[in-house]
């Protein structure tokens, strides 16, 4: 996948997920390196001699590219890495007692992208990954890119009706998911839209709603129409299929498509990685950047929490540290924090959504994470296209998002004239670069309105650029609503409200959070003569939509704010709700 994440003490290395329903699907390269000089780190004046500066009084600027990218495939960057250092711990996922080296990670990698072939999965099939952070996640994250195989990131929250769009969106051929994880039964929502599955020979499925899914695999469990994954992968140790495998990748290319997100080291270096894997920023910002660059990843819960990711830094001696603001308030906020030792720690990466600056100066200051950076980016750009230095200054971290990455264009335009903005000036930030997506699956009109034919991918974001090249995110075209990093679509959520038979009419809008930087406010209009409660409307969503979709905030009103022309002014509405709700 097409990247360039700063790595903090590693230098700089190339390197949102949308809620299903009305998302589109983001169709990512392969992986492409970047040549290396050395291991220490890269400040911003060593990569190219001088810092890139706007261009002409204007905002517009384009990243280093000093350092060439070299055009590797993700087999190849992992090869690489167990011919330097095969010894080194590759992955610990604390919740299920692995620890493999990179010789033995790679080792497994090739027998379950041997065995995925071995069940007749091919070159440019999709496979959904569902479930929690895991050992089995990563394993099918770098099996399948091993094997060409298409990558679909799937919400571990998504229910039935969620699912069913995920999988038939992008034609999904395979299907990777543990039992279950804590109230979410897998196999049995999976039931709910594909009955057949019962009754299926493993491999051999064949449903009427999933047309495209043949083949199930269950991570821990063996139930009636799945494949167990130890048997995939045991199938895949035989030197038949291993020889299939190598035949394979002589035909797989860094340009390759083989992810789809929905819209030698002076010293031992350790990245506790808490987001989610189904992320952008976990899956390529974490697993693709530890297994190319030689650092042990460290999963240390399923899902988010805040205490055991604390004690993944103190047993582990954690280096690093990734995750949205809500995970860094959770994690300072633990009540025994200063039981823990946070000695090792040097930086992290903070994105996903808004950060105030008081969090990014109590994270530097309270984590020992001197080189925090705050990163920018979005899913359709693989994720990252601005990122704060390590040396930059508090201030500079706290009131930016940073500068351009290298191989990276970024400008700013006027929404009204199309012409580039003064520094300073708000517009919406457009980028360009090999960072960009291949495009939205199977929507060529949706790809068309978001790249040009000029290759300028249009953010929806408003920014300014000021004289040093910094960026600051000051608000946001669309209406979507970031909720502690979970990108979340009102649009969906009306048309989901619309079907409740007490409901006349309903806006929903997005209300400030301390915590989650944004929570859901349900604005509703209820039929005439009807009568409900919010906790009614609460109990309605459990098991029909994600639960984190689920709004915090029920309002029943009679009028919205209208302009003259008739239309709902949602910016008014929020500053209504906040005032209503006292935030």
């Amino acid at each position: 996948m097409a990247v360039y994440v700063w790595m903090l003490r590693l230098g700089r290395l190339c390197a949102r997920s949308p809620g299903v329903l009305g998302a589109r699907a983001v169709l990512s390269r392969g992986w492409q390196e970047a040549r290396w000089q050395g291991v220490r780190p890269l400040s911003s004046r060593e990569v190219d001699g001088t810092t890139p500066l706007p261009v002409g009084g204007c905002s517009y600027i384009q990243g280093h590219t000093g350092l060439h990218l070299i055009n590797k495939t993700v087999g190849q960057c992992l090869d690489a890495t167990v011919q330097k250092i095969p010894d080194r711990e590759a992955l610990v996922v604390l919740h299920e007692n692995v620890r493999l080296t990179f010789a033995q990670l790679k080792e497994e990698v090739d027998k379950a992208a041997s065995g995925l072939l071995s069940i007749g999965l091919c070159k440019g099939d999709r496979l959904g990954m569902w479930g929690p952070n895991s050992y089995a996640w990563v394993l099918m994250q770098l099996a399948s890119a091993q094997a060409g195989i298409i990558l679909v990131s799937v919400n571990p929250a998504y229910q039935a009706r969620e699912l069913e769009y995920a999988l038939k969106k992008v034609g999904c051929k395979a299907l990777v998911f543990p039992k279950q994880f804590k109230t979410q039964q897998y196999y049995n929502i999976l039931k709910q839209i594909c009955p057949e599955l019962e009754k299926a020979q493993p491999g051999a499925l064949k449903s009427q709603r999933l047309p495209d899914l043949t083949t199930v695999i269950l991570v821990d469990a063996s139930l009636p129409g799945t494949l167990l994954l130890d048997d995939v992968i045991a199938a895949g140790s035989t030197e038949q299929h291993l020889a299939h495998l190598q035949h394979t990748q002589k035909f797989l290319s860094c340009h390759d498509p083989i992810n789809i997100q929905f819209t030698s080291m002076p010293k031992e270096l350790r990245m506790v990685l808490p987001t989610p894997l189904y992320h952008c920023l976990g899956s390529v910002g974490g697993t693709m950047v530890s297994m190319t660059h030689g650092i042990t990843l460290i999963l240390p819960s399923p899902s988010f929490d805040g205490k055991k990711a604390l004690e993944a830094i103190s047993r582990e001696r954690g280096s690093f540290l990734y995750g949205t603001p809500t995970m860094f308030v959770d994690i300072l906020n633990q009540p025994d924090f200063s039981s823990y030792d946070i000695s090792a720690m040097l930086g992290g990466v903070i994105a996903g959504s808004p950060a105030p600056p008081e969090l990014i100066r109590a994270i530097i200051n309270k984590l020992n994470m001197k080189e925090l950076v705050v990163a920018y980016g979005t899913t359709e750009n693989s994720p990252v296209t601005f990122m704060n230095f390590a040396e930059d200054t508090v201030q500079e971290k706290a009131e930016s998002v940073g500068r351009v990455m290298p191989h990276t264009e970024a400008q700013i335009v006027n929404m009204e004239t199309g012409t580039l903005t003064k520094l300073n000036t708000p517009g919406e930030l457009w980028i360009r670069g090999y960072c960009v997506m291949l495009g939205y699956w199977g929507d060529p009109q949706k790809t068309e309105e978001a790249v040009g034919q000029d290759k300028w991918y249009r953010t929806g974001d408003i920014a300014t650029m000021d004289e040093k090249g910094f960026c600051k995110i000051v608000g946001r075209s669309k209406d979507m609503i970031i909720r502690g990093g979970e990108n979340i679509y009102p649009a969906e959520l009306e048309d989901f409200f619309h079907t409740h038979p007490k409901v006349q009419e309903v806006q929903v809008v997005g209300v400030k959070d301390k915590r989650l930087g944004e929570e859901i406010c349900a604005c509703i209009r209820l039929k005439k003569g009807e009568k409900t409660t919010a906790e009614e409307i609460k109990a309605f969503c459990k098991g029909k939509i994600a639960h984190f979709k689920i709004p915090r905030y029920i309002v029943f009103v009679t009028e919205y704010p209208l302009t003259v022309s008739g239309k709902i002014q949602k910016f008014k509405l929020r500053e209504q709700m906040e005032q209503h709700l006292n935030l």
